[in-house]
């Protein structure tokens, strides 16, 4: 049966807000998600910083009585350590895998491989390759994207900042009201 074109007009007009709306949830998940698990590995690798660790800042210039105006701060949080941090931070992505709730249907990014390399339980877990790289590509263009929003947050914020930057300063969840703070 051939359908005349004015039917597969109307046919296409009505389908795309329907698969257009799935396409657009569908990389906002993946944004929200990489977003969130960029916060989490960039919080755990501060947390791993040695706190006696020290960083001069200050002016190297002398001043007319001799003396120079450094002073000793601790690396962790420092605008330095934060650009090295964000420099490999997104090859963590390897280590997670995507569920997708069988409610909402929207998508969450889980750690499958635990910090120590042990594997973690990924059952209803999709550890694909293209979804792997996916994020990792995401958590790049966040990365390039949002460097100074990053750092800011970084340096100054320790409470919520999964939210605060995924949602309110990037827009980057706006369904993360319904996102527990634990779950990425």
């Amino acid at each position: 049966m051939v359908i005349p074109r004015a039917r597969c007009l109307l046919l296409a007009v009505m389908l795309v807000p329907y698969f257009g709306c799935s396409l657009a949830r569908r990389g906002q998940d993946v944004h929200c998600g990489a977003c969130r698990a960029l916060v989490e590995e960039l919080e755990w690798e501060i947390s791993q910083v040695d706190p006696k660790k020290t960083i001069q800042k200050g002016s190297f210039r002398i001043n007319p009585d001799g003396s120079q105006s450094i002073i000793e701060v601790p690396y962790a949080r420092t605008e330095a350590h934060l650009m090295e941090l964000l420099e490999q931070v997104c090859e963590n992505m390897k280590d997670y895998g995507e569920k997708i709730d069988p409610e909402t249907h929207r998508k969450t990014y889980v750690r499958v491989l635990s910090r120590d390399g042990k594997r973690m339980d990924a059952s209803n877990t999709n550890i694909d390759r293209k979804v792997i790289s996916d994020l990792k590509f995401t958590c790049e263009r966040i990365v390039e994207e949002y460097e100074d929003e990053l750092i800011e947050f970084f340096s100054h914020e320790k409470e919520n900042v999964k939210d605060k930057l995924c949602s309110k300063r990037t827009d980057l969840c706006d369904h993360a009201v319904h996102i527990p703070h634990d779950e990425l």
